[in-house]
């Protein structure tokens, strides 16, 4: 009874570090949800006649234009503000995947993928858009390849002398009627 006895206590605390990674893994969560929506990307036209200003999921905050872009005429104005809009909202796309992947780890390849799609949708590189990265992003903790509820090896096999007396009583548990 003893061996089965710390046999359950091992699964127990194996439960409760499990339960704690968890947290671990999962306390940040809150802090990303602050960070997302403090999230502001900016971008500017090659002349500095129109800037747009973005939040998360590319959500436009704000517009600005010079007298010289206003004076430029509808169409140039209109070419302008939408090379502008779509910079400043691939730059917000770019800071939120970095955001995501530095609280909850590079397993899903998030930064990779929305640079792959923006290259294609812009006509450029990746190398072109990574090195538009913010390089100064903090580095959480990557808890991708730590398992979360299941210890990473099975744990070791009770006695097979039978059912024992835990076995039974628990079994017992549920065997009643009401």
């Amino acid at each position: 009874m003893s061996g089965e006895f710390e046999h359950l206590v091992a699964e127990f605390e194996r439960f409760q570090a499990g339960i704690r990674s968890a947290d671990e893994r999962f306390g940040g969560l809150g802090a990303m949800r602050q960070e997302l929506t403090e999230l502001r990307a900016s971008a500017a036209s090659a002349d500095g006649g129109v800037t747009v200003v973005t939040g998360p999921g590319g959500a436009v905050l704000d517009v600005r234009f010079t007298e010289a872009a206003l004076a430029k005429g509808p169409q140039a104005l209109s070419a302008t503000l939408l090379a502008t809009l779509r910079e400043a909202v691939g730059e917000a796309a770019r800071r939120q995947a970095v955001l995501v992947e530095a609280h909850m780890g590079n397993d899903l390849g998030l930064v990779d993928q929305v640079l792959e799609t923006q290259a294609v949708a812009f006509g450029t590189t990746v190398e072109e858009l990574r090195s538009k990265l913010p390089g100064d992003q903090p580095q959480a903790e990557d808890f991708s390849e730590q398992r979360v509820l299941r210890p990473a090896e099975p744990p070791p096999a009770p006695p097979a002398a039978g059912p024992s007396a835990g076995d039974r009583f628990l079994r017992s548990l549920f065997d009643e009627v009401d």
